[in-house]
């Protein structure tokens, strides 16, 4: 599940020591899949549970698809990059594939 980031140039280093893992997020409103991003410090297994239980208040979500829970028939929503707040998080989960 956990993508080490390799295929990056060398103008885009800065991001090299990052793990991305593909979730499904659920709020009130929204079921967004999408990409989320950790250092590589610490155990891999606790990325999700380190952004849940951080100090930051916002998750930066990349490559995502928003899909509105009361009306499912709607087109999804595709955004490069979109920040949510951590209290409007419902569930979080690894997305297995698809």
């Amino acid at each position: 599940m956990y993508e080490e980031e390799n295929n990056l140039d060398d103008n885009n280093s800065f991001i090299t020591g990052i793990w991305s893992e593909r979730v499904l997020v659920v709020t009130k409103d929204y079921q967004i899949k999408g990409n989320v991003f950790m250092p590589k410090t610490g155990r891999k297994n606790r990325v999700l549970s380190d952004i849940l239980n951080g100090a930051k208040r916002f998750v930066a979500i990349k490559n995502c698809e928003l899909i509105h829970r009361e009306f499912p028939n709607r087109k999804a929503e595709t955004h490069d990059f979109l920040q949510l707040n951590l209290n409007s998080i419902i569930l979080l989960r690894p997305l297995s594939e698809e």
